[in-house]
C-alpha cells in the first residue's frame, strides 16, 4: 500500500478492543445518540436514495448475467394470405393459410471469448461497489448524526454557563445599584458591572441561535420530527463513547466501505477490458426453432408437420475504423484511473485515521490544560474581587477577571467536544459496521421480495 505500516500516535491494540467486535450501539453508548441514529437508518433520506441505487446496480446485474443463457420463448402464428391471378403461378388467385405453433431460441451468443462472462463480472462488481458505497453512507451518517449530537449537547452546557453567569452578574448589578443610591461607589463601577452582565446575556442569545441552527441540522440527519429539549447538567464524556484502537492500516483494505468500493470498481474496469478484448475475436450467434406447421389448424399436430429451423452465424471484425482497438485503449485507460482512485482511497483512509488519532491525542492534552486554566482564572477572579473590595485595585481589574474566566469556562466545553468529536471521526475513518444490513432496516422503505416478486438475496 502507497501508505506507512504503522499509523503515527497509534496506541497498540492489546490496549483496545478489536474494532470488527463493535457495533454502533456498542460504541455510542448514550441512549439519547443511540435512539437518534437508529431513527436516522431508519428515516435519512440520502441513505434511501443509497440503497435504491444498489437496487438499481443488482438489477442491471441480473441483465447482464442473464445474458450467459439462452432465450426460448414459446411462439403460435396463423396468417391467411392472398395472392391475385396475376401473380400467382396458376394464373388463379390463391388464398393460403399457415398455422404454426414451436419454441424459439432468439439469438444466443457462445461465449468462447468470454466476453459476456466479463460484462457480467463488471455488472457483479458495479453492484458490489454501490453496496459498499451504501454501506460509506449509512457510516458517514452515523458520523454526522453523533457529530451534530455532541455539538448541541456543547451547546447546552454553554448556555447553561452563560445563563448561570447571567444570573449571577444581574445579582451584583443589583447589589452595585443600591451602592451607587446610598453613595458608596461610583457609577463607574455600576456600569462596569452592567457590562459584564450584558456581556453573558449577548453569548446566551448567541448560543440560544446555534442551538436552534444545530437542532434543525441534526433533525434534516434523523429524517423526521423528533424531541431535542436541552439535557440539563454536566456533559458526561465517558456516557457517550466507548473504547477502541486504531489497529493496523492493512485492516482498512478491509474494513473502509470506500475502500471496499473503489477495489470493486478497480475489478470492473479489469473485467471491461477482458469483454473489450474479446470483441477482436469472432462472434457466434445462434438462432433456431422447432415446432409444427401446417395449412390447416386442425394438422398441426399430425404425423409429418414437424418444421424447424436452425441459423448460426459467425461474425468477424475486419475492418471498423479502429473502433474495438479504441474501446480497448478506453479500458486500460479507465482501469488505470480506477488503480489511482484505490491507492488515493487508500492514502485518504490513512489520513483521516491519522489526522483522528493525533486529534485524540493532542486535544485531550487541551482539555487538561484549559481544566487548569479555569482553576487558575477562578482564583485570579476570587482574588481580583478581594482586592477591590478593599480598595486595593480599580474594578477593572475585577472586570478583566471575570471575563476571562467565561471565556476559559467556555473553551473547556469546546474542547472536551472537540475531543468526543475526534473520537466519531475515528471510528468512521476505521470504516466499523460494515454489516450495514444489520443497521438499516430496508424493509421501511423498500417492497418485500414477495411484493417485488423476487428474492432480496444477492444474485449468484
Amino acid at each position: 500500500m502507497p501508505v506507512a505500516a504503522t499509523y503515527p500516535d497509534a496506541v497498540p491494540p492489546s490496549l483496545g478492543q478489536p474494532l470488527a467486535a463493535q457495533g454502533w450501539r456498542h460504541y455510542f453508548v448514550d441512549p439519547r445518540l443511540q435512539a437518534l441514529i437508529a431513527q436516522a437508518l431508519e428515516n435519512n433520506r440520502d441513505l434511501r436514495i443509497a440503497v435504491s441505487r444498489v437496487e438499481e446496480t443488482r438489477a442491471t446485474y441480473g441483465i447482464q448475467r442473464a445474458e450467459q443463457f439462452p432465450g426460448i420463448s414459446a411462439v403460435a402464428e396463423g396468417s391467411r394470405t392472398r395472392v391475385p391471378a396475376d401473380l400467382s403461378a396458376t394464373g388463379k388467385p390463391m388464398i393460403s393459410d399457415k398455422f404454426q405453433v414451436g419454441l424459439g431460441l432468439t439469438a444466443w451468443e457462445l461465449d468462447f471469448w468470454g466476453r459476456v462472462r466479463s460484462l457480467k463480472d463488471a455488472a457483479l462488481e458495479n453492484y458490489l461497489a454501490a453496496n459498499s458505497t451504501r454501506h460509506a453512507v449509512a457510516l458517514s451518517m452515523i458520523t454526522q448524526v453523533a457529530n451534530r449530537y455532541l455539538a448541541l449537547r456543547e451547546l447546552d452546557e454553554r448556555l447553561a454557563l452563560a445563563r448561570k453567569t447571567s444570573a449571577s452578574r444581574s445579582e451584583s448589578l443589583r447589589i452595585f445599584r443600591r451602592r451607587v443610591e446610598v453613595g458608596s461607589t461610583s457609577r463607574l463601577d455600576m456600569t462596569q458591572v452592567e457590562a459584564l452582565w450584558l456581556q453573558a446575556k449577548a453569548l446566551s442569545a448567541e448560543l440560544e441561535q446555534a442551538r436552534a441552527v444545530q437542532a434543525n441540522a441534526l433533525t434534516l440527519l434523523v429524517g423526521a420530527p423528533t424531541s431535542l429539549v436541552p439535557v440539563p447538567g454536566y456533559f458526561d464524556d465517558a456516557g457517550v463513547l466507548g473504547e477502541l484502537h486504531a489497529g493496523l492500516p492493512s485492516g482498512l483494505l478491509l474494513e473502509r466501505p470506500d475502500i471496499v468500493a473503489a477495489e470493486h470498481q478497480l475489478k470492473a474496469a479489469n473485467a471491461n477490458i477482458g469483454a473489450a478484448r474479446a470483441a477482436f475475436f469472432p462472434r457466434i450467434t445462434l438462432i433456431g426453432s422447432y415446432g409444427t406447421a401446417s395449412a390447416e389448424l386442425d394438422g398441426l399436430f399430425k404425423n409429418g408437420s414437424a418444421a424447424w429451423s436452425f441459423a448460426p452465424s459467425i461474425t468477424l471484425p475486419l475492418f471498423d475504423g479502429w473502433r474495438n482497438r479504441s474501446n480497448l485503449d478506453l479500458s486500460w485507460a479507465r482501469r488505470n484511473t480506477a488503480v489511482a482512485q484505490y491507492e488515493k482511497a487508500i492514502q485518504s483512509a490513512f489520513r483521516d485515521v491519522a489526522d483522528a488519532l493525533a486529534g485524540r491525542k493532542w486535544l485531550g492534552e487541551q482539555v487538561q490544560i484549559l481544566h487548569a486554566t479555569v482553576g487558575v482564572q477562578a482564583e485570579r477572579a476570587r482574588l481580583a474581587k478581594l482586592r477591590y473590595d478593599n480598595g486595593a485595585a480599580a474594578f477593572l481589574e475585577v472586570l478583566d477577571a471575570q471575563r476571562d474566566l467565561l471565556t476559559v469556562q467556555q473553551q473547556v466545553v469546546q474542547a472536551r467536544r472537540a475531543l468526543l468529536s475526534s473520537r466519531v471521526n475515528l471510528y468512521a475513518a476505521l470504516g466499523s459496521d460494515t454489516d450495514v444490513s444489520a443497521m438499516v432496516p430496508d424493509t421501511a422503505y423498500q417492497s418485500s421480495p414477495k411484493e417485488r416478486g423476487g428474492s432480496n438475496d444477492i444474485l449468484p
